[in-house]
């Protein structure tokens, strides 16, 4: 499933990237191998030989060709074209930290260019597909709901933020697994005050993810295990509002049930 994922963000980037950033062709993947030589060319010459790479899908030699026009030609339309493509090769070889640098580089010298949209969207994108499972710790999803809540709220109709707005579901359901995993751990052990903050956690900040049903019915069972049977009521009242044929409403009715 998470191939399947991988394969279609590639398909949506080069969607964009063709739709945004080919207007260099009609003006005219692994890590770095070599530095080019330093030879004098014109800016438009090398951008297109860069993007000629890309067509073949050479995106390390790409990455060079890019980089070479903002170093030969810097502060010129052509360096402005070329850093967001040099991003766009240092993603598509998963080079997240080289894709994330440069794109950072490109809006601190151009924040109102028309590419800034996509710039944030590299960055979104780079943060995104670093997340790892719940067991694990959780910051680079923390990262990327940050680069996507950004992307979205400063481009809101752009179809980078329809396509943020998606991902931040997915990371919001990925920290509230978190929560998740560890209030379970606190449950188990008997550290009922801890396990409450984390289930109540996913309540408050993660709510219309798939993993509030199940907090909503940890809650019914710390609270009896602590035998304050009003919060247990409570909670489960609102499970039982809210998602009224969930199976953890009927765990947690039965379980009321046998503890008055």
């Amino acid at each position: 499933m998470r191939y399947k994922r991988y394969m279609n963000y590639r398909t949506l980037t080069h969607r964009f990237i063709w739709t945004f950033l080919a207007i260099g062709l009609t003006a005219c993947g692994g890590n770095r191998e070599a530095e080019i030589e330093y030879i004098e060319r014109p800016a438009e010459e090398i951008y297109n030989t860069a993007f000629a790479q890309v067509d073949r899908g050479r995106f390390d030699r790409a990455a060079l060709e890019f980089d070479e026009v903002e170093r030969q030609h810097p502060y010129s339309i052509w360096a402005r074209r070329a850093m967001v493509m040099a991003s766009y090769s240092y993603y598509m070889q998963n080079r997240y930290d080289e894709t994330i640098i440069t794109a950072q580089r490109f809006l601190a010298l151009y924040p109102g260019n028309k590419q800034a949209p996509y710039a944030y969207y590299l960055i979104a994108m780079s943060q995104y597909e670093r997340i790892s499972d719940v067991k694990r710790d959780q910051r680079a999803t923390e990262l990327a709901r940050e680069a996507l809540v950004e992307l979205a709220t400063r481009f809101p109709d752009t179809p980078y933020a329809r396509d943020a707005l998606l991902k931040i579901e997915l990371t919001n359901d990925n920290l509230a697994g978190k929560e998740m995993d560890i209030g379970r751990f606190y449950l188990k052990t008997g550290a009922y005050a801890a396990a409450a903050k984390r289930f109540s956690n996913v309540v408050r900040h993660y709510s219309t993810t798939a993993q509030t049903p199940e907090a909503l019915h940890r809650l019914v069972e710390v609270y009896i295990a602590l035998g304050i049977i009003p919060e247990a009521q409570k909670a489960a009242a609102t499970l039982g509002y809210n998602f009224p044929d969930s199976a953890w409403y009927a765990r947690s009715y039965r379980l009321l049930k046998s503890a008055q």
